[in-house]
């Protein structure tokens, strides 16, 4: 991983808004009036997908996506002014927290400024139109960074610009595109800002598979840890998705997120994220509030920086459209903040960064723990509606610090219930 990251990312909460979808008047200033919410929350990063302006040519849906961009310096007038967005960074630094934006340099839109002033910087089909490696993607044509490398210098000179305003960047599909790129750029922005948050939209294997197969190169996790600070866990995602699908076993799940304690760096750094704008929604996966309940408490209780998409703290089972207007049906009723309040200050203890991290029991039930010195972070989260589990420690009884409800240690067992506990021993 970048030699300078930060052990304390693993403390962070990141929380990711599509403005456009986040609020009724669909801008920056929609975001502003929600700030309070969102820090009350613990949130200490947030991240915004693209708002720049959208290309029109061979738009998918009515708006389009985010991804499809036409400007890399340009905000998409829908969402406010170069002004209204500075004063979205004031607002959220005034706050103490941080903002991220995302970075999309794999492609451009089809009519992007770009393809007008250099289209030999892009893949083109045999009879000269523009092209791309995914045929999904029909709204965007791939730079060809390989054949052109004078397009590093334009794409750095776009960080060097976003630089003086935000704190970080999620890069999209950051493994399509040469890692020596990376490498260049991350060593030429920590001359300006040094503190910036380098994440990886790191990719499924099956798809690095595919694209090598294809004749093109893509890059592993081990292979973006050498630049980038925190790598998404698609290479375990599946696994997750798996075993709400029941087509693997909890114990399965469980063990790939092990396997990465000895495949990655020591000082890895995992987003720990499950749902984003390109994955469908937990509270639609899982289907039962209280195992919704359980799987939120784990995700802050995994080694590594979660991430909330806006509408996951309501139980919002409907993934927004990247293609059309789509807000957010926010619904206090359903409202988790509390439990994501109290997930967050566990999340900011110095043991979940600094201590031991091990798992216990991965049959049944998914028994994690933390040790730094005479410290002790116990979870204990009861997918499998099992009724009691091993546990060692004295017989006595323990302060569950989620529902601050007593349980009892008996010859080395401990009675479970429906809701996750987390005993901290100090």
């Amino acid at each position: 991983m970048a030699k300078n990251t930060s052990h304390t990312l693993k403390n962070k909460f990141i929380y990711q808004v599509f403005t456009r979808q986040h609020s009724k008047s669909q801008d920056f200033q929609g975001i502003i009036d929600d700030l309070n919410r969102i820090k009350s929350m613990g949130v200490d990063i947030i991240y915004l997908l693209p708002f720049h302006p959208i290309g029109k040519k061979d738009r998918k849906g009515e708006i389009g996506s985010p991804y499809a961009i036409y400007d890399y310096y340009a905000i998409d007038p829908l969402h406010g002014t170069l002004d209204d967005f500075k004063r979205l960074v004031t607002e959220v630094h005034s706050r103490g927290m941080k903002l991220m934006i995302d970075i999309v340099f794999n492609h451009t839109s089809r009519d992007s400024i770009l393809t007008q002033i250099h289209p030999e910087w892009f893949y083109k089909k045999s009879d000269g139109t523009f092209a791309n490696r995914i045929g999904d993607w029909s709204d965007i044509t791939d730079f060809n960074l390989t054949a052109h490398p004078e397009i590093w210098t334009y794409l750095i000179d776009v960080l060097k610009y976003w630089a003086q305003y935000v704190d970080g960047y999620r890069c999209d599909v950051a493994p399509l595109l040469p890692l020596e790129f990376w490498k260049q750029a991350r060593q030429e922005l920590d001359k300006y800002r040094p503190d910036l948050i380098w994440l990886t939209e790191s990719v499924e294997y099956g798809f690095i598979k595919y694209l090598r197969d294809m004749g093109y190169d893509a890059s592993t996790d081990s292979q973006m840890y050498e630049t980038f600070d925190i790598c998404y866990d698609y290479d375990i995602f599946s696994f997750m998705d798996g075993y709400l699908s029941g087509k693997n076993s909890l114990e399965r799940y469980l063990y790939e997120l092990w396997r990465q304690e000895v495949t990655y760096p020591k000082n890895y750094v995992k987003l720990r994220a499950f749902e984003n704008h390109d994955q469908e929604r937990i509270a639609n996966k899982v289907n039962n509030p209280t195992k919704l309940i359980q799987m939120t408490a784990l995700q802050f209780f995994l080694k590594g920086t979660p991430m909330i998409y806006a509408g996951q703290e309501h139980q919002v089972s409907v993934r927004p459209s990247l293609f059309e207007n789509d807000l957010v049906p926010w619904n206090e009723k359903l409202s988790i903040e509390n439990l994501i309040r109290k997930l967050s200050k566990i999340k900011k203890l110095d043991i979940m960064s600094k201590g031991i991290y091990d798992f216990i029991n991965t049959k049944n039930i998914a028994h994690l723990q933390y040790k730094f010195g005479n410290e002790l972070l116990i979870g204990i989260f009861n997918l499998e509606n099992q009724t009691h589990t091993s546990i060692d420690l004295p017989n006595g009884k323990y302060l569950n610090v989620l529902s601050n409800q007593l349980y009892e240690v008996k010859d080395g067992m401990i009675e479970l219930s429906d809701e996750p506990i987390i005993i901290h021993i100090q």
